[in-house]
């Protein structure tokens, strides 16, 4: 299989059906997301980095929402002969398919694993990575997964949450959605491209703000939480458990 380029919302629709983690969507997902999020290949470069600082030897590194694996991948770079598993969770048999084959040549075992990420017990975890993927859960659902993520890790470990974001300035919500659209734009996707994608991500992708996000992971029981990473509407933040 090879990845081609986006161009799933190029042709005008009558209809516009909500977005899926399908085959179509697999297909160019490399494409899609480097050119819509900002800052992506340095949320999953640092990602590895900080999977440096944190795995501990004979643990666990989950990358739940895995899609094709690109922090699993990241991760695997950084953590040598500490013997950690490296665990990766989506629910889209369209990326595992794709995830299984590129791990075929890869050198590190890898564990993949198609789920919702729910429904995984997470145990002995010193890093457990959530790039883009809390956002396409109900909210009402997302303070239990976090409790049970921070239940299931070790002391010292680290928490990695990247989100698209919300303000609750209206005007800071309008100036970062046209430069999130800028952006779009000045990576060749049309004006007509970018409002379909948008119509189809409505109530499938529900972002919150930062405090939200602070406040829920506080609850879970995080002793430090910051954010180490923003562009436009785009964040990362770091969690560490005590």
């Amino acid at each position: 299989m090879t990845d081609s380029r986006d161009n799933i919302y190029a042709t005008p629709r009558e209809a516009i059906d909500r977005f899926a983690f399908d085959d179509r969507v697999a297909a160019v997902f490399p494409d899609m997301i480097q050119r819509s999020v900002p800052g992506y290949s340095t949320i999953v470069a640092m990602t590895g980095v900080m999977a440096d600082r944190y795995a501990k030897a004979g643990t666990r590194c989950y990358d739940l929402g895995c899609s094709l694996g690109a922090s699993s991948f990241s991760m695997a770079q950084y953590l040598g002969d500490r013997n950690c598993t490296i665990v990766a969770v989506d629910n889209s048999e369209a990326m595992l398919t794709r995830l299984t084959e590129r791990l075929q040549d890869f050198p590190v075992t890898v564990d993949a694993v198609c789920a919702d990420i729910r429904d995984i017990a997470i145990e002995n975890a010193s890093v457990v990575v959530l790039n883009f993927t809390l956002q396409f859960l109900e909210p009402e659902t997302r303070d239990t997964l976090l409790d049970a993520i921070y239940q299931g890790m070790v002391p010292g470990g680290v928490l990695i949450l990247s989100e698209k974001i919300r303000f609750a300035d209206d005007h800071l919500q309008e100036l970062n959605t046209d430069l999130h659209h800028a952006f779009k734009k000045s990576n060749g996707y049309s004006d007509l491209e970018i409002a379909q994608k948008r119509s189809a991500l409505e109530n499938v992708l529900q972002p919150e703000t930062i405090d939200t996000h602070e406040q829920r992971l506080a609850r879970a029981g995080f002793s430090s939480v910051d954010v180490w990473f923003q562009c436009f509407n785009f964040a990362s933040l770091v969690a560490i458990k005590s």
